[in-house]
């Protein structure tokens, strides 16, 4: 990933402040800004404008950062094609979860299943052999194909025998159900227990014990403070928790932040061209685009930090937060790349009872 210095940092946020109450047109930016960062800049001054409610103006910043684009990163392009569909208006869908279609798309999407193929590899290679049956929670469980692969790994290299009980969290009743039915499909119904809810209000009623806690996706949905809190709570129901996640800087930068501009910049700007790049549907490939991705993206450009929708973290922010909410009981066992390029990597890590 690319990053600002300080310096860099404080002199985007006085230019972008200085367009805003200027309501400034674009204008050439060769030499107030590092060269290969300025269709990033453009997407930064588009966002402040959008956020203050200048749709026009900033869509005029996107489109002229759309054709300063290259090497793989087409961002601006994407948010000027959204707007489009969107006859101008930078807005989020209302409920981008009930159709669970877009979101089983993006996980189809090669580069991923790749990944999440090596996330299951990684974490149950680092987990230990279980003796008695396995319970497993699953926070944030999508449509559960990723709980199925997980179990059926930790069978075929013997780590488990037995599965006592599959515990599919998500604040999406689509997901769950269709969870319940990818899960049970492999595995006994009876072993199965899904729980529409989010994981901060299941946390406050959590009382049972768990071998092993997954995620993937989920928690990054939930700021620096609340993640923190929801681990501490977990901790003593659970011996092991294995993550699957996106690094990047969005959780502790505040709106209107260049260092958030910038990690948005690079995620999606990278993760939009591969849903695009994957052969399906047209109308399936926008929906994923428009009601998922650029609905957190529309957030993350336009509301403060802990009213937005998405905090994905950097790795080295999920290590503190893993040594300080799972506490010294917890030592890290595993932390690998799952895929990694020169604007995001993808990772696992895991956390288990010293």
């Amino acid at each position: 990933m690319l990053y600002l210095t300080r310096t860099e940092s404080g002199q985007w946020a006085n230019l972008g402040s200085e367009i805003a109450a200027q309501k400034a047109a674009p204008f050439d930016l060769q030499g107030k800004i590092r060269a290969e960062l300025i269709p990033c800049f453009r997407c930064y001054a588009g966002g402040v404008l959008m956020s203050q409610g200048l749709e026009d103006l900033g869509r005029k910043w996107f489109q002229a950062g759309a054709l300063e684009e290259s090497e793989g990163l087409f961002f601006n392009g994407f948010v000027t094609s959204f707007l489009e569909r969107q006859k101008g208006k930078f807005v989020m869908a209302e409920k981008p979860f009930v159709d669970p279609r877009p979101f089983m798309h993006f996980a189809s999407v090669p580069v991923l299943k790749k990944s999440r193929e090596e996330f299951v590899r990684q974490a149950c290679d680092s987990l230990p052999r279980f003796t008695k049956p396995l319970r497993i929670m699953d926070v944030g469980c999508g449509n559960g194909a990723l709980t199925a692969d997980f179990l059926q790994r930790l069978r075929q290299v013997g780590k488990a025998a037995e599965v006592g009980q599959i515990l599919l969290v998500d604040p999406s009743a689509a997901m769950v159900e269709l969870a319940v039915k990818t899960v049970g499909e492999v595995f006994p119904p009876s072993a199965i227990r899904g729980v529409n809810r989010s994981i901060q209000d299941f946390s406050d009623t959590f009382n049972e014990s768990y071998d092993v806690a997954l995620s993937s996706f989920a928690y990054h949905h939930l700021p620096y403070e609340a993640k923190l809190f929801n681990l501490r709570k977990l901790a003593p129901w659970i011996d092991h928790f294995v993550l699957f996640e996106l690094n990047g800087n969005n959780d502790l930068p505040e709106l209107n932040s260049p260092d958030l501009a910038l990690s948005i910049f690079q995620l999606y700007g990278r993760v939009i061209d591969w849903v695009f790049s994957h052969d399906a549907p047209v109308e399936l490939a926008f929906a994923a685009v428009d009601n998922f991705l650029m609905a957190e993206v529309v957030s993350m450009l336009t509301q403060p930090r802990g009213r937005r929708t998405d905090y994905h973290a950097l790795r080295c922010q999920w290590h503190d937060l893993f040594r300080h909410g799972l506490g010294p009981e917890f030592t890290c066992l595993c932390d690998t790349t799952t895929y990694t390029e020169d604007y995001l990597d993808l990772f696992t890590l895991h956390y288990g009872r010293a």
